[in-house]
Formats: structure tokens, C-alpha cells, sequence
């Protein structure tokens, strides 16, 4: 008897659980608003607003990394091995390690000097050697 009430009862606070998680909808906030939401991606864009970006990097992104990791290379003394470049839209992050403080500085400096450059985001690191 207790294994069979045991069972009802689970059963019933499942299925509640279940009819809740279905009820709640995009087209309906849980607020209780009456006014549906939209896609954010259906909306037009702001007057004066930036255009989205879709977070992936354009031929002219790609080509712009390579030149910044292209001038990075040329640059006596300094190994680009470790070094990660990212560019959008002009704003290009470097990243990763170095083997020297001096490089850190001088990485941005050469970045900065690369045509098509607007600005720098330098979040390089000393390489501390070793597996942690």
C-alpha cells in the first residue's frame, strides 16, 4: 500500500513539475505581461546605435590579425609563438605569453603601428615556464 501511495504521489508532483515547465513559453512572460516578446535579432536597431556584430570575424578581421601577427613577427627579438591576436572591426586583443616584461610594451607598440589599427586591448602575461 505505502509502495503504491509512494508512487501516485511522485507521479502527481512530476507531472505538475512538467505542466509548469511547459506553461511558461517565449510568447507569454512569467510576469504575467500580456504584451508578447520579440526576438531580439527581429528587432530594428537603435537610431545612432552601432551595428551588432555576429561575434564572428570578417575577411577584413582576418586579414588585419594577420598583419598585426605579420608586424609582430618581423620585430627583432620578439617570439610570436605564444602570442594570440583578435581583431574586430579595427579593436584588436592580444593574448597569451611572452618572455619578457619588455615585450609586453613593445607588442602594443608595434600593434598600434599597423594600419587599420583603432585600439589596442594588451592582455598579455610573463611566460613563467613549468606546468602550473
Amino acid at each position: 500500500m505505502k509502495t503504491v501511495t509512494l508512487r501516485v504521489v511522485s507521479s502527481l508532483t512530476l507531472a505538475l513539475f512538467a505542466a509548469a515547465a511547459y506553461a511558461q513559453t517565449d510568447s507569454m512572460p512569467a510576469s504575467g505581461a500580456t504584451m508578447p516578446m520579440t526576438p531580439m535579432a527581429s528587432m530594428p536597431p537603435a537610431a545612432g546605435a552601432a551595428p551588432a556584430h555576429s561575434g564572428h570575424a570578417t575577411k577584413a578581421d582576418r586579414a588585419l590579425a594577420r598583419a598585426v601577427r605579420r608586424a609582430l613577427g618581423k620585430t627583432s627579438g620578439f617570439d610570436v609563438s605564444g602570442v594570440f591576436v583578435r581583431a574586430r572591426d579595427g579593436a584588436v586583443t592580444l593574448s597569451g605569453t611572452v618572455r619578457n616584461g619588455d615585450q609586453i610594451r613593445q607588442a602594443e607598440d608595434v600593434t598600434r603601428s599597423v594600419q587599420g589599427v583603432t585600439s589596442v586591448m594588451n592582455r598579455l602575461t610573463l611566460f613563467h615556464g613549468g606546468n602550473g
